[in-house]
């Protein structure tokens, strides 16, 4: 039987300390990888993650504190990331600014800005800073965190969606653009995912009256956990995906499902 294997890749992950990507740094670490575990203020999660992570699986980690959304910070964290690693051959950018969600008439114009920052202007500085890297090598993988709010549109989710929109239109260009160099390009679309912030709600949702009405609408009639996204994660950063690009791939239970 095929297993995901990474020995020998080394992984970036930006927002490696957040709620999804400890996970995803887990779990690119228990595959194999050499993981960089990209933070902004949460250093002290982000240095108990490499130890955890080093201890257990043997693989090498380092953190490097970076803001991604100004590109001198990235360029000085990819300086001190060469030092350490001869290049980067997964990117998985899954950093993102919170705000409070609002309607359009009440959002904070500032807050339509912060989610351009983090979803394209990352997504931008990021590929320009990693990728010719990776051209030179003929070798790479780019996977993006977005959101089945992308496909949802709800009320209240517009700051976030425009974000995440046009982040799902750059990576789809950008697996037209790489692709001859043996670079592919996705995205990973979790759902309303359980992770640290509320495991200890209950195995599988907490007793708000909210998370019982999205559990409705979602056809495995759960939420997901930060694991399975961390599987689709490694997953499309294996061989075992080398012939999948441009793909939104939804880890939603069924909430959402694109279709042709």
């Amino acid at each position: 039987m095929k297993t995901i294997d990474l020995n020998g890749k080394t992984a970036l992950v930006t927002g490696g300390a957040g709620q999804l990507g400890r996970e995803i740094v887990r779990g690119l670490a228990e595959c194999g990888a050499n993981v960089v575990i990209s933070y902004n203020t949460s250093g002290e999660y982000a240095n108990e993650l490499k130890e955890e992570i080093t201890k257990k699986y043997g693989v090498k980690a380092i953190t490097v504190q970076a803001d991604i959304t100004s590109i001198s910070s990235i360029e000085k964290m990819k300086a001190y990331i060469k030092s350490e690693f001869e290049h980067v051959d997964i990117l998985v950018l899954n950093a993102v600014i919170q705000y409070v969600w609002a309607t359009i008439i009440d959002q904070n114009p500032e807050d339509y800005e912060s989610q351009f920052k983090s979803s394209i202007m990352q997504f931008v500085y990021m590929t320009k800073a990693f990728v010719p890297d990776m051209i030179e090598n003929r070798s790479g993988r780019v996977i993006a965190i977005n959101s089945e709010c992308a496909m949802q549109a709800f009320a209240y989710q517009s700051a976030y969606v425009a974000g995440k929109r046009g982040l799902d239109g750059l990576m789809r260009v950008l697996a037209r653009e790489v692709g001859e160099y043996n670079i592919t390009v996705n995205e990973v679309a979790p759902g309303f995912t359980i992770s640290d912030n509320c495991r200890n709600d209950g195995p599988e949702v907490s007793n708000r009256h909210q998370d019982w009405a999205y559990i409705d609408r979602v056809p495995l009639r759960r939420r997901g956990k930060d694991e399975d996204v961390a599987n689709a994660v490694c997953f499309l950063a294996s061989d075992m995906a080398s012939f999948m690009t441009g793909v939104y791939l939804s880890v939603s239970g069924g909430n959402v499902m694109p279709c042709i």
